[in-house]
């Protein structure tokens, strides 16, 4: 895997990865706020390889989804530099006829075998999830991928 970045103007850069593109900046004053900062970058990375594996198992066991969505939260470290991630919070929110358990075995999959950005991530600081479903909260845990490393 390999990506290419290109400086644009200022702290605008654009990662290039076959043939999609991103735009990743800085916040005023030193950027322009035209694309994410790289630690959103990371955090977005990280919620989408989750989301990714979740719908894909739930999709796998034939459950109704009428919607995922998947929040990440990630204090940073205070004081000096750099600053740092303290841990990862994420809540997924999930909508339609699914069957708690299957939910539920689809986020510590996930969160345990095969999220390849968790199991990076979590190496360097805790990641700790909530699912709600319906607008429920039906369980939580933390990614611990110790067996697999």
């Amino acid at each position: 895997m390999k990506i290419e970045l290109k400086w644009s103007d200022k702290m605008l850069f654009f990662a290039h990865a076959g043939q999609h593109q991103v735009p990743t900046d800085a916040r005023p004053p030193i950027g322009a706020n035209q694309g994410m900062t790289p630690k959103e970058l990371l955090l977005s990375a990280l919620g989408s390889c989750t989301a990714m594996d979740v719908a894909a198992l739930l999709k796998k066991h034939r459950q109704p989804l009428e919607s995922l969505e998947v929040h990440v939260d990630a204090p940073l470290s205070e004081g000096g530099h750099p600053k740092t991630f303290l841990r990862a919070d994420i809540v997924y929110r999930v909508e339609g006829n699914v069957d708690a358990s299957v939910l539920l075995e689809a986020v510590r999959a996930s969160e345990t075998k095969f999220c390849g950005v968790s199991a990076m991530l979590s190496r360097a600081f805790p990641i700790e999830y909530v699912v709600v479903l319906n607008g429920e909260t039906i369980g939580d845990g933390k990614a611990d991928f110790a067996q697999s490393s």
